[in-house]
């Protein structure tokens, strides 16, 4: 399996720190948050890695290099503008292959999350020792977290493992998810597009699962919160 790191974004909110560094390698107890992702992606197996970068992306790949460092291997797909979510990921569809892959947010921090979760995550599902057999069309499989303080009104409903955009109880997406790479065959590569709104169109349709992730999650989307996190414990 394959995974896709999401590094492009330019991170407003998070400047003046992002006039110069890229919000992925900001530091949170010491470490790069994508250095968190790739770390727990190498210790569960997943060692083919493709970053995606835009805003001082060159900085990333200094950082970064070729991954060997970390026991990975790790290929850039470079966009002259932030592409969005999905445009990100159709952009970089010919370096993922033709297998579901891991696409994580490179702006949240969950240090505990065991990547031999998503494995084999389209297939078949076993949830709590209880065995889910996953709907064929179903395209993808995401994991939501409860609702921070600053989303309180979540993102999607989950019901029996299915996502839903009007359903309850609702949760956040964590920016984790499982996808097959032909849900983004109709985005050309250079075409800016937002995985959330791809996303709704198929739960519209019934064809994405869920569950929730109920370990430590920070959504450091601002330099309050990345504070918080780095303040002495």
């Amino acid at each position: 399996m394959k995974a896709m790191i999401l590094a492009a974004g330019r991170g407003e909110r998070m400047r003046p720190l992002t006039d110069a560094t890229p919000k992925p390698l900001l530091k949170v107890r010491g470490r790069p948050l994508i250095v968190w992702h790739i770390v727990n992606l190498v210790r569960a197996g997943i060692t083919e890695i493709v970053i995606n970068h835009a805003h001082l992306g060159q900085l990333i790949e200094d950082a970064i290099g070729d991954g060997s460092k970390f026991g990975a291997t790790i290929a850039y797909s470079a966009e002259a503008t932030a592409l969005e979510t999905a445009g990100g990921i159709a952009n970089a569809r010919h370096l993922l292959g033709d297998e579901p892959f891991v696409a994580i947010a490179g702006d949240i921090y969950c240090p505990h999350f065991d990547f031999e979760q998503v494995k084999n995550t389209l297939e078949d599902k076993d949830v709590w020792g209880n065995p889910y057999p996953l709907d064929q069309r179903d395209v993808a499989w995401l994991y939501l977290v409860k609702n921070p303080a600053h989303n309180l009104q979540g993102d999607f409903g989950l019901h029996s493992f299915s996502i839903s955009n009007e359903g309850q109880p609702r949760h956040t997406f964590s920016g984790i998810g499982v996808y097959r790479p032909a849900m983004f065959d109709a985005i050309a590569a250079g075409q800016t597009a937002k995985l959330v709104t791809l996303l709704r169109e198929y739960a519209a349709r019934g064809q994405v699962g869920g569950e929730v992730y109920r370990g430590e999650w920070t959504d450091v989307g601002t330099v309050e919160r990345l504070n918080q996190l780095n303040a002495p414990l």
